[in-house]
């Protein structure tokens, strides 16, 4: 198996608990671990899994739904990763650098792990 890695995948989403982070939106950093079979040591982009797909497919998720929880959005991005590619394994951490804590942290974070049955 492969280990194929995107990080801090930027997008700008609508997700929250409230309101005001949803109807403004904010940025979201999406670190993705995705298991590949062994396939694309064949050197040819038709046996791998192209990450370009890979952040459209992040991009899709996360711009066609609203999520309260970072748990659900990380969890619905590992789903549709499963879903589209042959992945084996795929870990999915979601970043949300913006969120305003009182005292002050860096970022908060969900990490969904899934694996092929």
């Amino acid at each position: 198996m492969i280990e194929l890695e995107l990080h801090g995948l930027e997008l700008h989403g609508r997700h929250g608990v409230l309101p005001e982070e949803r109807e403004a939106g904010q940025r979201f950093l999406f670190d993705l671990r995705l298991g590949v079979p062994d396939g694309a040591f064949s050197d040819r982009i038709e046996d791998a899994v192209d990450y370009r797909e890979v952040a459209e497919v992040v991009r899709a998720v996360s711009d066609g739904h609203t999520f309260a929880l970072l748990e659900a959005l990380a969890g619905a991005v590992a789903d549709a990763l499963l879903e589209r590619f042959p992945l084996e394994r795929v870990q999915v951490r979601v970043r949300k650098p913006d969120v305003r804590l009182d005292p002050p942290v860096e970022f908060s974070a969900a990490t969904v792990e899934r694996t092929r049955a």
